[in-house]
């Protein structure tokens, strides 16, 4: 199929994501959280895939890290100035920790035909991913002031939640991002 067409044609359900990537913008601190605790997901992630047996996909893998540690950085940054800012600024934090910890779950559902993929070297099994992202990020969030509070063990609603199910954003989200290719 065309790859436009896979982009800007399809609808909301035929996507498989995290609920995590489509919630609103809100704030910078909400923002710039959000994106830290994706960063440092993808960051591990690409960490293990650079030893992928599939060769294309580690070097891939390989690339697309260098580009990430730069924005993991940007992100790390943002969140320890805000956490550690003013009262108003760590209590924005603070807000958007208690929203966004729960979706983090969601990251670590294992995908179908995972088990296979981790039995030839391709991928590592998301539970080690979400072990060696938890060793990481909830210091990190500690040390800039935040607590993670009642949701600290991250079973949230979307801990079992399939990616092909979606919030009430995806769609004004796809609406906006095809808008320009649809009009064509």
């Amino acid at each position: 199929s065309n790859p436009d067409h896979l982009v800007f044609f399809r609808q909301a359900s035929d996507y498989r994501n995290a609920r995590l990537v489509e919630l609103p913008k809100g704030d910078w601190a909400f923002s710039m959280l959000r994106q830290y605790l994706f960063d440092s997901y993808e960051n591990i992630l690409l960490q293990q895939l650079v030893d992928s047996a599939l060769q294309p996909l580690a070097q891939a893998a390989a690339k697309a890290r260098r580009e990430e540690i730069y924005h993991l950085r940007h992100t790390q940054t943002w969140v320890q100035s805000l956490g550690l800012g003013t009262e108003e600024s760590r209590r924005r934090m603070q807000e958007a920790l208690d929203t966004l910890w729960p979706h983090t779950a969601q990251l670590f559902l294992p995908v179908p035909g995972e088990e296979r993929l981790v039995q030839a070297g391709i991928v590592p099994p998301t539970r080690q991913l979400q072990a060696r992202w938890r060793e990481t990020v909830v210091p990190f969030l500690q040390s800039s002031g935040l607590a993670l509070n009642r949701s600290e063990n991250g079973n949230g609603s979307d801990q079992t939640a399939s990616r092909q199910r979606h919030t009430e954003h995806l769609p004004r989200l796809l609406e906006e991002m095809q808008s320009v290719a649809r009009l064509d």
